[in-house]
């Protein structure tokens, strides 16, 4: 089965808050129901424990929809240099608006 890959900012993050963030649940009550009742399955195994630690790489399964825990890629394009900015940019003019 094919698992789509979901990032996440720290090293390790919550069961319950994987499936929410992989958007294989809706809520957070959702969460703790399925997971309970043992359909979540981490790495081939179910495990109704809503506070297990996934590292990256850790694969959770749901319904027949997996994901995959990743670690988050550094988006070069999201760094602001001062020195390059456009210097025609007026705070005052969009914070009177």
């Amino acid at each position: 089965m094919h698992a789509h890959d979901v990032a996440i900012r720290d090293e390790t993050i919550k069961l319950g808050q994987f499936i929410k963030l992989a958007s294989l649940v809706a809520t957070g009550g959702e969460a703790k129901d399925v997971i309970a009742n043992g359909e979540v399955t981490v790495n081939g195994e179910v495990d109704t424990r809503r506070g297990r630690t996934l590292r990256h790489g850790d694969v959770v399964c749901l319904a027949g929809t997996c994901a995959r825990v990743t670690a988050a890629g550094t988006d070069e394009d999201d760094f602001f240099d001062e020195a390059t900015a456009n210097d025609d940019f007026d705070p005052e003019k969009w914070r009177n608006l």
